[in-house]
């Protein structure tokens, strides 16, 4: 996002064997680099697809079209990357695979949705609930165990979201539950993707067949919703679909790029780098300012998710991890 395909797999690959996050020569300013470019291209994304969400240069856009626009192009970018260097494809977990890539793109549809009608700061700040619903999803679904200082991070997450929604209120935000399911969706994915994480299978999956997979299957999803509201863009419409796919692309080969030159735990707490790029771009292009109460939310959300990744870091247990934007 911010909510990114591809990026929750390289995160718990790091989390599940070294093959990303352990790194020959780490250079921490480079990873830093990375990451902060990785996290400007995500909220691009969301920004792109929120002018598209409003009509930019024509008629609005359905957020199943722009998801789908999302991994068509997406594809398209890794096709020749694929047919050049050949990854195997035998082992695939496809199942899962195919599970995790639903969840996926449930998660971004609904972040564009959301995105077309909120200010990008509050949607962007609700999907970042993502790795406290996914903690409290791992204790039915994955058997797991959290402490009280990770009850306590997601009560002052839920407290955050409570700003941010305000329900019962007259300034009650219903399409903040939109970016909420969002971030249900999302939390659906880590699961999903912990999972793989923990088959022998899915170990030794090179990045770029990871990430084929999951845009092919995404893709598939996608046109498939698309084709029930399907709206002809305008060539405009096109050039930024294109544009919004190769974005994408590109933020997941940053991403790629700080885990190779840092550990998984120094450069995720950049991620949230994404809130502000987010709010900047939303300023500059729509006019949009962040209230208050929304950024006391953010504030709240974001502290208590870098509180559980220094959690995780000093005391590491087998909780989900956190995942950076789509």
């Amino acid at each position: 996002m911010a909510h990114a395909a591809g990026l929750k797999v390289a995160w718990a690959m790091s989390s599940h064997n070294n093959s990303l996050s352990a790194v020959a020569v780490p250079d921490p300013s480079r990873a830093i680099v990375m990451m902060l470019s990785a996290t400007a291209f995500i909220a691009a994304t969301t920004l792109m697809a929120k002018a598209l969400g409003r009509g930019f240069d024509g008629q609005p856009l359905p957020p199943f079209m722009v998801s789908a626009g999302r991994f068509v192009f997406a594809w398209l970018i890794l096709c020749p990357l694929v047919l050049w260097r050949r990854p195997s494809f035998a082992g695939t977990a496809w199942p899962l695979h195919g599970a995790r890539s639903l969840c996926g793109w449930a998660g971004v549809s609904c972040l564009f949705a959301a995105a077309a009608v909120l200010p990008l700061s509050d949607a962007t700040a609700i999907s970042f609930l993502n790795p406290m619903i996914a903690m409290l999803l791992a204790i039915p679904l994955l058997g797991e165990h959290i402490g009280p200082w990770r009850w306590g991070s997601a009560a002052v997450a839920m407290i955050g979201a409570s700003v941010l929604i305000r329900p019962g209120g007259a300034s009650f935000e219903p399409y903040a539950l939109i970016a909420l399911a969002a971030a249900g969706f999302m939390a659906m994915e880590v699961i999903f993707i912990k999972k793989l994480a923990g088959g022998a299978t899915f170990a030794g999956e090179p990045p770029l067949r990871i990430l084929f997979v999951n845009n092919s299957i995404g893709m598939c999803i996608a046109l498939t919703a698309a084709s029930f509201v399907w709206i002809w863009p305008s060539p405009g419409q096109w050039l930024l679909l294109a544009l919004l796919g190769a974005t994408m692309v590109s933020a997941q080969a940053f991403f790629l790029q700080a885990l190779k030159w840092a550990d998984a735990s120094f450069v995720m707490p950049f991620n949230y780098a994404t809130l502000v790029f987010a709010t900047l771009y939303d300023a500059l292009v729509f006019g949009d300012l962040p209230t208050a109460l929304s950024i006391m939310g953010a504030a709240l959300i974001i502290a208590s998710a870098i509180v559980l990744a220094w959690r995780e870091r000093v005391n590491p247990v087998t909780s989900p991890p956190s995942s950076p934007r789509r």
